[in-house]
């Protein structure tokens, strides 16, 4: 069922349960039908009104009307809405009022006052009804562009965010670029077409807010292979992407400062150097996207939570996720460094 009529079915089921109390009143005013007969009335008086309000706003214009988070036609706003709910009520009383007493109550004959207190009913509980729905239209249509306002600005966030932490890349990797000049010439050249495929690749990224995880693990085998040739059989690199996770999108960039950091504060200052490990796994709604290296690790007391990548990467997961997502880090002197990404996935993802 789509949301269309979803939200219809539900908006139908809230007018019943408001006809099954406005059927108590009208009994208390005509007891001689009984509560069955005043709810067929009620009834048919308010599906009446109801369906020619609910179906009405499909004949408004969208760009006259509030919009809800869902993307549900809402209700009209200024006098369309006013005029709408004004026609509802007319036809719920002549129509649904006629149907009504064909249907439950055929032989009753009924006085001009009981008339004109029917429709005095008609026109408060329709009203009553009607201000119902268009508050709760109203606000939704409010939750949806705060909510609209919030992400633009997360976006735009992320988007700085991201503007800063690729100049820091890109100094890193030239730096490491002149010193390799001079030693060897070849590998220097090696290593700029590594870096130009890697910048373009990263232009095409920074057009968007998200991008397949698939690309975001090219980027990093490029990043890798531009320090395999700096540092040689010291940096082993091992990438494990599920194929059936390959389209989930991402933030751009958000594993390469991690990477960074493990080669840089890890895996550098040992002789050996060391192995980094960067994988993907579903765990039941979540995507956790794991740095794992071998370096040289340090203790609680040696963590520097507000080292530019790291701090770049919480502040990037805080802004897109909220408390959904999450960053652990765990780390041994020693043995290395494992940093875990938990990005909360949509329903309907892989």
């Amino acid at each position: 069922m789509n949301i269309f009529w979803r939200n219809t079915l539900r908006h139908m089921l809230q007018v019943l349960a408001f006809c099954c109390v406005v059927a108590v009143l009208t009994t208390a005013i005509w007891p001689r039908n009984g509560y069955l007969v005043q709810l067929g009335n009620s009834a048919a008086i308010g599906l009446t009104t109801w369906a020619v309000i609910e179906f009405g706003r499909l004949l408004v214009h969208p760009k006259h009307c509030y919009t809800s988070h869902d993307g549900d036609h809402g209700w009209p706003r200024g006098w369309r809405g006013v005029a709408l709910a004004g026609v509802g009520i007319a036809c719920g009383f002549f129509i649904g009022d006629a149907i009504g007493n064909r249907l439950f109550t055929p032989d009753t004959v009924r006085s001009d006052q009981d008339n004109y207190l029917g429709l005095i009913i008609t026109i408060v509980a329709g009203a009553v009804a009607t201000f119902y729905f268009y508050t709760r239209g109203k606000a939704a249509a409010l939750e949806a562009g705060k909510a609209a306002a919030e992400r633009d600005a997360s976006e735009a966030r992320l988007m700085l965010l991201q503007s800063q932490l690729e100049p820091h890349m890109l100094f890193n990797t030239l730096a490491n670029l002149r010193a390799l000049i001079g030693v060897d010439p070849a590998a220097a050249q090696r290593m700029l077409d590594r870096l130009n495929g890697y910048l373009r690749s990263t232009l095409e990224a920074s057009r968007s807010t998200q991008h397949p995880l698939a690309a975001e693990f090219a980027r990093l085998a490029d990043y890798l292979e531009l320090m395999a040739i700096r540092m040689g059989p010291r940096l082993q690199v091992a990438l494990e992407l599920p194929p059936e996770l390959a389209d989930l999108p991402v933030p751009p960039l958000i594993l390469q400062p991690l990477v960074e950091n493990a080669i840089q504060h890890g895996l550098e200052p040992q002789v050996a150097g060391g192995r980094i490990t960067v994988s993907a796994a579903r765990q039941g709604d979540t995507l956790q996207l794991t740095v794992a290296d071998t370096g040289a690790g340090f203790d609680a007391a040696q963590a520097r939570p507000n080292r530019f990548g790291m701090a770049q990467v919480t502040e990037r997961m805080r802004s897109a996720y909220g408390d959904r997502g999450g960053v652990d880090v765990q780390s041994t002197p020693g043995q290395g460094t494992t940093v875990r990404l938990t990005l909360p996935l949509e329903k309907g993802g892989a």
